[in-house]
């Protein structure tokens, strides 16, 4: 299965996600995520989220939230230094994909 995912905005726009090795070093940078069950047709999106520090792990809560519901949900990671890009990243893709776990 490949590791880069292209998911699309309701706005038209596609942002290249990666799947996250959760065991690896984390950059502490800004980033958005994706939760996501991956099949063969592409993802799933079950939830996406943004943090400010990825090495935090703050996106570890929504995992195992979804992993209670999907529990074939991984992890998708695209830094975005910008708060304000990244807000709008995850509103352009709530938009399109309607995320379950988006409430």
């Amino acid at each position: 299965m490949t590791r880069q995912f292209d998911l699309a905005g309701a706005s038209g726009t596609r942002y290249r996600y990666s799947h996250l090795d959760e065991n690896r070093f984390l950059p502490p940078a800004g980033a958005n995520y994706v939760i996501a069950e991956l099949t063969s047709e592409g993802a799933n999106v079950v939830f996406a989220g943004e943090t400010d520090n990825l090495a935090s792990q703050s996106w570890r809560a929504d995992l195992e939230k979804a992993r209670r519901k999907f529990a074939a949900a991984t992890l998708l990671t695209r830094l975005n230094v910008t708060r304000a890009v990244r807000e709008a990243e995850r509103q352009d893709l709530v938009e399109n994909y309607h995320p379950p776990l988006n409430g």
